[in-house]
């Protein structure tokens, strides 16, 4: 499958995927810790092999050396059978460099964790360019309202059953940088860089309150890529 869009320094794109066949590719709490870690490790000029390193906690991964990102990651989240991530190249082709490198990782970690063989996600990774402030905010909403599904999986389409149960869940889920953003201080912010991302939020207050107006979500209103 060929992917028809050109990346550019100056620019972010959304990158997602999902396990093949929708297949869950997150099922456990070592695997979600395996994908942060290589969203951090991988993140460099040089190759990383995390099985160099067994045996080693999420913590103690994130506070390994690494050289050169060559990526900036703004937001990401990870969802049980797909991931979402907001990148902007850092140099020529290092978003496809990443991307390989990433899902390479993951595949054979989980391949072997698993006793399986084959493609583990749903061909080449997606790409959209967010070509304009007002998309890239959404995208940055979008991103991480994507949890919501996992309590009120219809909350789009038929609005929310308890508002207050998915706030609350949103902010104690602990695979997006969700909590990053609203100021909450964890090792996982290394993997990002918070600064990369244009300034649309004037505070951490103001970021929350964005994102969580988009829980009165109307189809009619989303805004088209």
């Amino acid at each position: 499958m060929s992917r028809n869009i050109s990346f550019d320094t100056a620019e972010f794109y959304h990158i997602y995927n999902r396990g093949t066949e929708k297949r869950v590719i997150f099922s456990n709490r070592a695997d979600y810790e395996r994908f942060l870690a290589l969203l951090y490790l991988c993140n460099s000029k040089e190759n990383i092999h995390l099985n160099n390193y067994p045996g080693l906690r999420l913590d103690e991964r994130l506070s390994l050396e690494r050289v050169d990102p060559i990526v900036n990651i703004g937001a990401y989240c990870l969802m049980p059978n797909h991931f979402h991530l907001i990148i902007q190249e850092k140099e020529n082709a290092s978003i496809s460099r990443f991307m390989q490198k990433i899902t390479t990782g993951y595949t054979m970690y989980f391949n072997k964790r698993n006793e399986r063989t084959g493609a583990l996600f749903q061909g080449k990774f997606k790409a959209t360019h967010a070509k304009n402030d007002e998309y890239l905010k959404y995208l940055i909403s979008y991103i991480h309202l994507n949890p919501i599904k996992l309590t009120d999986p219809y909350w789009k389409e038929n609005g929310l059953k308890n508002r207050k149960r998915a706030k609350d869940f949103l902010s104690q889920y602990p695979y997006s940088t969700y909590k990053d953003y609203c100021g909450e201080r964890r090792l996982e912010e290394k993997i990002i860089n918070k600064h990369a991302l244009p300034k649309y939020f004037s505070s951490l207050a103001n970021f929350k309150s964005v994102t969580q107006d988009w829980l009165e979500y109307n189809p009619s209103t989303e805004v088209e890529p």
